[in-house]
């Protein structure tokens, strides 16, 4: 298996405001044609990760190698800033044509006029703006104007391009669109990536790697289904939407068949915790099916429970129940289901889950 190449590196990196630490990652790694998406509240330290890796706010502490070569000279700095690109939530568009928009940033590294022309049009031809190639800047929609600062920043075909919440407040259509042609053209290019979002979704869709961030720290890294689905402790079960955390003990261990009790009920599962330990239990919502009458005996989820429907929320294509099973339960349904189990708040119902739906979190000694 070839070693995936180090191309862009960051150790014992430190970032203070007024005395007070933002920042604090001792070491993340960026691979070469890797795509990372950068989640947590607001806050986190996100976008000064960003910031701090083209040199545009000052660190306390640590290095930005890129290479392998350690950035320290100003010039060392604007070759950096050269080889990459950065794409900010609001498009900060020039008084100009889209054309001249686009091409700004070839301008800037001293391009000659023909191939500037080239590499312009094949950018607007891409993210579909051939056509208004003279219209001001001025007159574009919002969802125009994201697709030419998109444009603007892969015309300079990046080695690295930075993403700060680019798809924030357009309409689900328009971002869908828009992620798509980007995700596109970065896999075509083989261009590394890194996505500062608020929504899962488009970190699950794309990336290879998310990162979690919180309080200026990494608090957990890995692919899309070990941070969803294996979260490291209680605030990223609960950030990437584990919407079911309970606290309890283990009460049986018989070769990583567990039983944990949660409020006075059993709950199966898998793992290695030794009995007595205290921990989380955390269910997603998408794996708890409902019935409206007793299951059959042949389903293969262990866990069964009779419940109440105590409220009922839209989510989109879906509709969030929360449930008293005598402990509380989050379950998502489609609309389809939901007209057809004839549910409603205050319905019996029955919940059930795997026991290889359960995620253990031991509980931190207080």
């Amino acid at each position: 298996m070839t070693q995936r190449q180090n191309l862009l590196e960051l150790k014992e990196l430190r970032v203070d405001r007024g005395g007070v630490p933002v920042l604090d990652i001792p070491s993340f790694s960026l691979y070469q044609n890797e795509f990372v998406s950068l989640i947590g509240p607001n806050g986190a330290g996100k976008s000064t990760l960003l910031l701090s890796v083209l040199g545009l706010m000052k660190c306390q502490t640590g290095t930005v190698s890129y290479r392998g070569s350690v950035i320290g000279s100003q010039a060392q700095w604007l070759d950096l800033r050269r080889r990459t690109a950065m794409v900010l939530q609001d498009p900060l568009l020039f008084d100009a044509t889209v054309f001249d928009n686009v091409a700004s940033g070839l301008n800037i590294r001293g391009m000659g006029r023909g191939e500037i022309k080239k590499r312009v049009a094949t950018y607007l031809e891409r993210f579909n703006l051939a056509h208004m190639a003279q219209r001001s800047a001025r007159k574009l929609s919002g969802g125009e104007a994201r697709r030419v600062s998109l444009a603007r920043a892969f015309a300079v075909e990046p080695e690295v391009i930075f993403f700060d919440e680019p798809f924030a407040n357009l309409d689900p259509p328009t971002r869908q669109a828009l992620t798509d042609d980007m995700d596109g053209i970065i896999r075509d290019r083989g261009i590394a990536a890194i996505l500062v979002t608020h929504d899962q979704s488009e970190a699950l869709r794309m990336s290879q790697r998310i990162v979690v961030m919180n309080g200026g720290r990494i608090v957990q890294q890995g692919t899309p289904a070990e941070v969803m689905n294996h979260p490291v402790n209680e605030f990223v079960a609960n950030f990437v939407g584990m919407e079911t955390i309970l606290e309890g003990e283990v009460v049986s261990n018989n070769d990583q068949q567990m039983a944990v009790v949660v409020a006075g009920r059993e709950v199966d599962t898998v793992g290695d915790v030794e009995p007595g330990a205290r921990v989380y239990c955390c269910i997603r919502p998408e794996n708890v099916t409902i019935s409206v009458s007793h299951p059959d005996q042949k389903s293969s989820a262990r866990n069964l429970y009779a419940g109440r429907v105590t409220d009922v929320a839209s989510m989109g294509p879906f509709l969030r129940l929360q449930l008293d099973c005598g402990f509380p339960l989050t379950a998502y349904v489609t609309r389809e289901s939901f007209a057809k189990l004839e549910l409603c708040e205050g319905k019996e119902v029955y919940a059930s889950f795997k026991a290889t739906s359960v995620h253990l979190i031991r509980r931190r000694a207080a």
